[in-house]
């Protein structure tokens, strides 16, 4: 009995692991590193302060 118990738990615990990978993630934003969101602020900035400039 222990063995078959202890057989099934592995099992168990494998199926739920698999099925936490294949589950969607949180809702929490994908990371942007520091220097990739200042390329787009400055991006943003640059767009913004020509059109400024235009009218």
């Amino acid at each position: 009995m222990n063995r078959k118990k202890k057989i099934f738990q592995i099992l168990k615990k494998r199926a739920k692991q698999a099925n936490a990978k294949r589950a969607p993630q949180s809702n929490k934003p994908r990371y942007i590193a520091k220097a990739d969101r200042e390329q787009i602020s400055s991006d943003d900035g640059t767009s913004t302060s020509t059109a400024e400039s235009n009218s």
